[in-house]
């Protein structure tokens, strides 16, 4: 029979703590260090598209080459996501000094649309409104306060209606009669116009800030550590700032 007294006191405790602290900091650090393995990936999203001599090209999540170069994709304030043929594409015709958008085009259920629904120009080019003769009357009426209008509907193929735009913007038209159904445009001229905000592919990148794992790790660290901590605090405080365990074998 043998009996060995340990003594536990303040100093003992502290550097308990300390060490358990000083543990969990360097696991965290640990798993925030990069590793020499690791590469960067990911592709870039809304590359510039369009071809040489000012042709027609696209835009997505950034503004096509050519012509005035754009102030970045344009932002029409869901203006257009009731439109059936409209799938975030805008037509990029900067450069060339008239473009032309069909009426009465297919969409919407029928034919109730214009194609393309959104095309990018340069300021002081004429967009021509062309009437296929197809789905009833249509015309061409700004959306709200703006410089658009055609006149009443009509159905006859071969009608025009042509617009010189002067001044850098975004406007948009509907057909009065077919509004209902989606039939509505844009027009967005030189540079000088409201912009989406840039958030990556159209995803946007407008999500909840995640938190990183090491920081997970050494916020439950530190809470196990304050736990324990004041755990321990209270035992001294409650029987003494030193006490005696007496072990026996």
């Amino acid at each position: 029979m043998a009996s060995r007294n340990t003594t536990v006191s303040r100093r003992a405790f502290v550097l308990t703590a300390a060490g358990a602290a000083t543990a969990a900091t360097g696991t965290a650090a640990a798993q925030e260090s990069p590793t020499g393995g690791g590469t960067e990936t990911g592709t870039a999203e809304g590359t510039p598209a369009g071809t040489d001599g000012g042709a027609t090209g696209t835009e997505g999540g950034s503004p096509a080459d050519g012509g005035g170069g754009g102030g970045g994709p344009p932002d029409f304030g869901g203006f257009l996501d009731s439109v059936g043929n409209f799938d975030g594409t805008v037509v990029d015709a900067q450069g060339q000094d008239q473009v032309s958008v069909a009426v009465g085009a297919q969409g919407n259920g029928g034919n109730f649309a214009f194609d393309p629904p959104a095309v990018h120009v340069d300021n002081g080019a004429t967009v021509v409104w062309e009437w296929t003769g197809q789905g009833g009357g249509h015309n061409v009426v700004s959306d709200g306060e703006g410089p658009l209008d055609s006149g009443e509907a009509v159905a006859d193929q071969g009608t025009t209606y042509e617009y010189t735009f002067d001044e850098d913007g975004i406007f948009n038209y509907i057909c009065e009669p077919h509004e209902s159904l989606g039939m509505k445009g844009s027009v967005v001229v030189g540079t000088d116009y409201p912009t989406a905000s840039a958030g990556g592919g159209g995803g946007g990148g407008g999500g909840v800030p995640q938190v990183p794992n090491s920081a997970k790790t050494l916020g439950i660290a530190t809470s196990l550590v304050m736990v324990v901590t004041l755990g321990l605090t209270y035992v001294f405080m409650r029987y003494g700032g030193d006490y005696e365990l007496s072990e026996k074998d």
